[in-house]
């Protein structure tokens, strides 16, 4: 496997993955496991859990145990079960993972939902589906997870947007959720660096190998939306990993309170007649 990092860089680091089956989140997991961290994945489901827990796994040659001193990188991964929504759940998921691996120390929360719908037909269950999966469901697992972050001087990672940077038409919900993600990460970076834990965000674009762009934006927009990225290209999931890593890793060790976007320039460009 080839990376810009050292390997290893995360090895002896537990991170807590939600939406970590899948899309983004998955890649991001999968990074944070090829960097050497033992991953929990983290949905309602074990149905799309399991088969990516064992494909990392199956990096690892099938021996769930890096032993000391061994030149294998790549973490372990470990599914359970959690709906983000619910935070008896998420405490449960939590307790589950610090007895499987002993400690959590990194934080990645990426369950989210989304669909489209203008602001006037969009009814105030579809609205608080989203703010409570995307926004509420953060806080409920920073919230549970604060011990194990205080213990360890750990970190947290959320997967936000730029939806709301500038107004996007049938994205209210989402605009509205991820503007709370970003609130969230700046004041958590406040009032819990005290305790030597850092909060950040990362704000992805238009990325071209996700469910999302399949399902969300029709090919005659494509191109257009394309052409509206300085870089001239569409993200990558493997672009997201990449900041990941980076700011889960001691390399960023006096980053606190950053929403790093990482979208080629796109809300930059995006508010301009081209």
């Amino acid at each position: 496997m080839n990376s810009i990092f050292t390997e290893g860089i995360l090895r002896g680091h537990v991170a807590f993955v939600t939406g970590g089956g899948t899309g983004i989140t998955g890649g991001v997991a999968r990074a944070l496991a090829e960097a050497g961290a033992n991953v929990a994945l983290v949905s309602r489901s074990l149905e799309h859990l399991e088969p990516a827990a064992k494909a990392i796994n199956d990096t690892r040659g099938g021996n769930p145990t890096v032993r000391e001193g061994s030149s294998r990188a790549t973490g372990e991964a470990f599914a359970v079960a959690a709906d983000v929504r619910n935070p008896e759940e998420v405490q449960k998921a939590i307790a589950a993972t610090v007895e499987h691996f002993g400690k959590i120390d990194v934080v990645v929360n990426g369950a989210a939902g989304n669909f489209l719908c203008q602001a006037e037909e969009l009814s105030p269950n579809g609205f608080g589906t989203v703010v409570d999966i995307d926004l509420k469901g953060t806080f409920n697992v920073c919230r549970a997870a604060f011990e194990q972050l205080k213990e360890h001087r750990g970190q947290i990672l959320n997967i936000s947007a730029t939806l709301h940077y500038l107004g996007t038409p049938m994205q209210l919900h989402v605009s509205a959720a991820k503007a709370g993600v970003d609130a969230l990460t700046r004041n958590l970076a406040v009032e819990w660096g005290r305790y030597g834990i850092r909060a950040n965000a990362i704000a992805p674009g238009p990325i071209e190998d996700t469910e999302g762009m399949k399902r969300l934006v029709p090919e005659p927009i494509k191109e257009k939306l394309r052409q509206r990225v300085p870089l001239g290209r569409f993200g990558l999931i493997k672009d997201i990993e990449a900041a990941a890593v980076f700011l889960c890793s001691d390399a960023a060790s006096f980053i606190n309170g950053a929403v790093l976007v990482v979208d080629g320039g796109h809300w930059l460009a995006a508010n301009r007649l081209l």
